[in-house]
């Protein structure tokens, strides 16, 4: 990804669905109804959701049955975009909270509670990029995540 210096606005509530809205429309894509749904139960989770349990949120909130492959379908759009972390390890999907900023991913992940953390450290991620071309490996999307307890678990 490089080196970063900007500030970060972390949004939330209406601010991040908005900055989501925004950067998805700028990626040439349609907010639509459905996606937006999906984005805000995302967000409203607070910890990494499946796209079953997103779908069950959707699925009340609209009065009828939404499919989980609908779901992963518009998950992987958003992964895509930036609007939507995966963390790997559980398979399941975390907001982003500043949208419009691209770095790679390292998580901190509580293997008591489920919270998981995304953190910012260019020189971190940078160093994994480092020796993945040392080898050869063109790094693409690096995926740093840390399990252990979170400081109110501990």
């Amino acid at each position: 990804m490089g080196k970063h210096d900007h500030p970060h606005v972390e949004a939330s509530g209406a601010s991040l669905a908005k900055a989501a809205q925004t950067a998805l429309e700028g990626a040439g894509e349609a907010w639509t109804d459905m996606r937006a749904q999906i984005f805000d139960a995302v967000a409203e989770i607070g910890k990494p959701a499946s796209a079953y349990e997103i779908a069950d949120i959707v699925s009340q909130k609209r009065g009828r049955r939404v499919a989980p492959n609908s779901v992963y379908r518009i998950l992987d759009l958003f992964v895509a975009n930036n609007l939507v972390r995966r963390v790997e390890s559980a398979n399941a999907f975390v907001a982003n909270s500043h949208p419009g900023c691209l770095h790679d991913c390292i998580f901190l992940i509580c293997d008591s509670c489920g919270s998981a953390v995304h953190v910012d450290n260019d020189a971190v991620s940078g160093g994994v990029r480092a020796a993945a071309n040392a080898t050869g490996f063109a790094a693409e999307r690096p995926v740093i995540e840390v399990r252990g307890k979170c400081a109110e678990c501990q």
